[in-house]
């Protein structure tokens, strides 16, 4: 992620939830999440009842912005794009665009007047609604971009290049036909995030806890914290899962496994029953997450992200997995990256025809994106091992 592109960010993996956790414990945190989201189909669609019942729910559909453009610039090349192959799963691209409108944004560098995408996640949600795996896409990752639209009216040019470069040639319905020509993934829905939503979201939960093991002061984050659990405001967030020279070692790496790490910190955040089950507190977060929105037309209403992940309810946090595509230094620049095959191909392999992803965690010396090799001896199981985390690791694990 470029030094100046800044990160849109919704970021990390890792949650505060033991493993040590009697299983008592676990039944009642289970029943906690499934209340949670009951809670958000009583506030959101039983609104009906009462007049300001339904007025909420007009409001918090209307922040969400929907990208026609993209629909039709799709709709365009419908031809070329790869098929579903399994009835019930599906694939959602989150772009996290680096868009500095909104008060404080411009310390996150220079603005263009064109968005970039620094962060991208594809995220596969099983057809049997028994797991979720987000897959985090490297802004460095070279990749084929196809000739896509621009906001102009003219056209770019087919080119071998960063992939984030997608994004800022041709919108959302470019980084889409990039992604799904490098994958072989059909992507049904799409869900556009920007810096300022992102920062709203993070405040109106009263800031999100996550573990540095060690201090932080980074200037160009403006970011000073302690070490140990911290609690994270929306600005403070923003920062933390942008920071690249003062966390970790430095790489891109890096700071997409502490977005991942962020990502599951925030879930659990939300999936609290102090937030869902009080509409004091769910009405701001779901106006601030609304209102950091794009996404295609069938997704850009409460309805419409409601009927996408109202299965998803039951499913335990191990069972929510994080990790990034199987990837190393590109072998023409250091600075960018390449995907490492076959790892690679079996990740997509496994998420088109919707097959189990199993994970474990990576080690210490790893580039945090390759399969794990099998076990000494040369036996290797015929189910590849990917390494990353689930938002049931404690955030101090």
């Amino acid at each position: 992620m470029g030094d100046d592109a800044g990160t849109a960010a919704s970021g990390g993996g890792d949650v505060g939830r033991g493993a040590s956790a009697t299983g008592g414990g676990l039944r009642r945190r289970r029943r906690r999440r499934r209340l949670g989201i009951a809670g958000i189909a009583v506030v959101v669609l039983a609104g009906g009842a009462a007049g300001v019942g339904w007025a909420v729910y007009a409001k918090l559909s209307g922040n969400i912005t929907a990208d026609e453009a993209a629909a039709a610039e799709l709709a365009r090349y419908e031809k070329e794009r790869p098929t579903a192959q399994v009835r019930g799963a599906q694939n959602v691209l989150v772009i996290g665009s680096d868009s500095r409108a909104g008060d404080g944004n411009a310390r996150y560098g220079r603005d263009s007047g064109t968005e970039r995408s620094d962060t991208t996640i594809l995220l596969h949600l099983a057809a049997g609604r028994d797991s979720v795996t987000a897959v985090s896409l490297p802004r460095d990752l070279m990749v084929d971009v196809p000739d896509c639209h621009r906001p102009d009216g003219s056209r770019s040019k087919p080119v071998f290049a960063q992939f984030n470069y997608a994004f800022e040639a041709g919108g959302s319905a470019c980084s889409i036909r990039t992604v799904e020509k490098l994958t072989g993934i059909r992507i049904d829905h799409h869900v556009v995030v920007d810096f300022q939503g992102f920062k709203k979201m993070v405040d109106a939960l009263d800031g999100v806890e996550v573990c540095l093991r060690k201090p932080v002061d980074d200037k160009d984050a403006q970011l000073r914290l302690p070490a140990g659990r911290v609690t994270l405001d929306g600005e403070q967030a923003l920062g933390y899962v942008r920071a690249r020279k003062s966390l970790g070692d430095g790489s891109d790496t890096d700071r997409m496994d502490r977005q991942q790490r962020f990502l599951g910190a925030l879930v659990n955040k939300v999936q609290s029953n102090d937030v869902l089950l009080n509409p004091v507190k769910l009405y701001p977060v779901l106006d601030a997450a609304t209102s950091s929105l794009t996404t295609d037309p069938d997704l850009a209403s409460l309805r419409g992200l409601y009927d996408l992940v109202r299965g998803l309810r039951g499913i335990p946090t191990e069972r929510v997995q994080f990790l990034t595509v199987p990837r190393e230094s590109y072998a023409g620049d250091a600075n960018r990256d390449q995907l490492v095959e076959p790892d690679a191909e079996k990740l997509f392999t496994r998420l088109r025809t919707d097959e189990p992803v199993t994970i474990a965690a990576p080690p210490r010396d790893s580039g945090g994106g390759s399969a794990i090799p099998g076990e000494p001896g040369g036996t290797v199981s015929p189910a590849p091992t990917f390494s990353g985390n689930t938002a049931a690791e404690d955030i101090c694990g």
